[in-house]
C-alpha cells in the first residue's frame, strides 16, 4: 500500500469527537478506517461486575494502548487486524473481534490518544475538539444513561471523582500537541468544512 494517512481526533469526553470522525468517514466513505480507543480497554475477566464498575476507566492504563499501536502499524504496513470489541453495558471486553482492513486512511479516536508519544508520533494530523465542560457532562449524562444503560447517579458520580480529574491530567494539557483546535466541536461547520479540504489536499498529494 503506498502512503497511509493517520488522522487522529482527540478530546474531552462527550466533546463531539465522533460527530468530526463522522464527517471524515463520510467524505473518504470506503477509503477510511476508524480504530476507537474505547475498544482497546483492558479486558478484566478476574474481576467480578461490581468491581469493574469501580475501574477508572479514563486514566491511560485503563487502556491496552500497546495492542492499538501494533495495529495501527500493521493496518499502515497494508495487514489486517482483529479488533477486540467492548461492551460497556458489562464493563468489560467482549469475546467479538471484528476484522478491520487496510485503507488509505486512518483515523485514531479517544479522549487520550494524544497523552501516548508513541501513538501521537504515529499521526500526520492531530485534531484536538474542544466543548465547554458543562455541554459535555449533559451530552454524556444523555449517551451513557440512554445508549448504555447506566444509571443517573452512577454517570455523575464517575464524572466527579475520575472523569473530571482525569480530564484536567491526560486530556486537556495535551492539547498543545495537536495540529488543529476545532472549538464547539460538530457545530463548527466552518472548521470542519477547512478541516475536510485540509485532508482532501493531503490525500491527493499522496495520490499523485
Amino acid at each position: 500500500m503506498d502512503k497511509v494517512l493517520i488522522i487522529g481526533v482527540c478530546g474531552g469526553t462527550a466533546s463531539g469527537k465522533t460527530t468530526i470522525v463522522n464527517e471524515i468517514k463520510k467524505k473518504f466513505d470506503n477509503d477510511i478506517v476508524v480504530l476507537a480507543h474505547d475498544d482497546y480497554y483492558k479486558s478484566h475477566d478476574d474481576l467480578t461486575y461490581e468491581e469493574r464498575t469501580e475501574l477508572n476507566y479514563d486514566h491511560p492504563n485503563a487502556f491496552d494502548t500497546e495492542l492499538m499501536i501494533k495495529h495501527v502499524k500493521k493496518l499502515k504496513n497494508g495487514h489486517s487486524i482483529k479488533r477486540p470489541v467492548y461492551d460497556y453495558t458489562v464493563h468489560n471486553r467482549s469475546d467479538e473481534v471484528v476484522t478491520v482492513q487496510p485503507k488509505p486512511v486512518i483515523v485514531i479516536e479517544g479522549i487520550l490518544i494524544l497523552e501516548n508519544k508513541q501513538l501521537r508520533d504515529a499521526m500526520d494530523i492531530k485534531i484536538y475538539v474542544q466543548t465547554d465542560s458543562d455541554e459535555r457532562i449533559l451530552r454524556r449524562i444523555q449517551r451513557d444513561v440512554v445508549q448504555r444503560g447506566r444509571t443517573l447517579e452512577s454517570v455523575i458520580s464517575q464524572y466527579r471523582e475520575t472523569v473530571k480529574p482525569m480530564h484536567e491530567l491526560f486530556v486537556e494539557p495535551y492539547k498543545k500537541y495537536s495540529d488543529i483546535i476545532i472549538p464547539y466541536g460538530g457545530q463548527n461547520h466552518i472548521a470542519i468544512e477547512m478541516l475536510m479540504n485540509n485532508i482532501s489536499r493531503l490525500v491527493d498529494n499522496e495520490e499523485e
